[in-house]
């Protein structure tokens, strides 16, 4: 039995660098960074005190006031970077077939701004004072739920959570539970907002993150001599996947279709990737067959990309490994050079970002990219977005704990 196609009909995001598809699209492809010095608290005493914040971000621009108040940060990220892909994708409200629309969103950490907010209630002021709301925040199925609300989606509806590959996986699952009839659209993506006083420390405590303080759109440099860790960002990407029979039949756009999903574990150690990306690696090769064709047939791939000295050559390796000569013909470029690193929502930006190159046939950029790694030798695109040919693109994520999660989309043709 031939299996069901997939496409994408509806994209919403939530980023430093805007908050509208034409906006983003303006500033990926003019090679604009979103990372500037943190303004939400002070970040003075850190050791990294740069970011990619929402800082245009206002949540009654899309939820209601009263509703707002009962929602952490990233749940706020999910739902309005929902409600811009339910637009896009031309449903209005309520869907009227609730029952086969489901719901699937990744977050690697979820409510983090409620739990630390709680945390000090509770040390200052005693257990009585501690919200009632507490749980139903920070959970990091607040986001997946609370979207099941706002569209009456009655379907298969779960969250993610493999820190970093957490958005990728949440779309894999949605390809999949389209794919074996359980839905004939789903809300996908993830949503993050760790970029709070003890988020930030922690990745300070573990020196993962860069401490080119005095250059902030200059800091996450992806494949470069000298990069020095990544550069948090917050946010949300959310797509809808759509059979493509049912996204016909209603008249929807198609962005691009999904092919395939493949995921894998390093089994090497918990936040360290494997050197020689033999886990990333497995990753891609499941992709590649479950897809259908070859190595030889992509044309670009949106890197994972971080800005850290053992994930970019560990990337660079990985995609070595699974496509060979080939690898030396195909453009490799690093979102996060310009947004950040959103931890687990960075896969759906990302997605989003390939799906917009595969529409205007161009490769996006990876800034900074001043002194290239001599470990870090393929074409990463830099500086500059510059057109050319995509027909097929690979999406990887890699996250802590070992996961390796890679999409591959290509262009839709009938």
């Amino acid at each position: 039995m031939a299996k069901k196609r997939i496409v994408i009909t509806g994209m919403g995001l939530i980023t430093s660098l805007g908050e509208n598809l034409e906006t983003f699209w303006a500033n990926i492809s003019g090679g604009k960074s979103g990372i500037r010095t943190i303004e939400r608290f002070d970040s003075a005493p850190y050791d990294s005190r740069v970011g990619g914040e929402c800082l245009a971000f206002d949540p009654v621009n899309y939820i209601d006031r009263k509703e707002v108040k009962r929602l952490d940060r990233f749940a706020q990220f999910a739902l309005a970077a929902a409600k811009l892909a339910g637009a896009d994708s031309g449903l209005n409200g309520a869907l009227k077939d609730g029952d086969r629309t489901g719901v699937i969103i990744g977050s690697g950490i979820g409510g983090l701004t409620e739990l630390e907010e709680q945390h000090i209630r509770l040390l200052e002021k005693g257990p009585s004072k501690v919200s009632a709301f507490t749980i139903p925040k920070l959970m990091v199925n607040a986001a997946s739920g609370n979207v099941s609300l706002l569209f009456g989606a009655r379907g298969i509806n779960t969250s993610v959570a493999t820190a970093c590959a957490s958005a990728n996986n949440a779309m894999g699952d949605a390809l999949r539970a389209i794919q074996r009839n359980e839905a004939d659209l789903i809300f996908t993506g993830g949503a993050e907002a760790a970029l709070t006083p003890l988020g930030l420390s922690s990745f300070c405590a573990m020196k993962a993150l860069s401490t080119r303080n005095d250059e902030p759109e200059r800091a996450s440099r992806p494949f470069d001599r000298d990069r020095d860790g990544f550069v948090m960002a917050e946010g949300a990407g959310i797509l809808i996947f759509e059979e493509l029979d049912h996204a016909k039949a209603r008249g929807a756009k198609i962005y691009a279709e999904v092919l395939g999903f493949g995921a894998s574990a390093d089994s090497y150690h918990l936040t360290a990737p494997e050197p020689e990306g033999k886990g990333a690696s497995l990753a891609m090769m499941r992709a590649l067959a479950d897809a259908g064709i070859t190595p030889e047939q992509v044309d670009y791939i949106n890197a994972h990309g971080t800005s850290t000295p053992l994930g970019d050559v560990g990337e660079t390796n990985a995609v070595k490994r699974v496509f060979g000569k080939h690898a030396y013909k195909l453009a490799v470029s690093s979102t996060k050079s310009q947004v950040g690193h959103l931890l687990g929502a960075s896969g759906g930006v990302e997605l989003i970002t390939t799906a917009m190159g595969i529409g205007h046939q161009m490769f996006p950029p990876t800034i900074n990219l001043d002194n290239p790694d001599e470990n870090c030798d393929l074409d990463y695109v830099p500086h500059k977005a510059r057109a050319g040919k995509i027909r097929v693109a690979m999406s990887n994520s890699f996250g802590f704990g070992g996961h390796n999660a890679s999409l591959i989309i290509a262009r839709y043709e009938l």
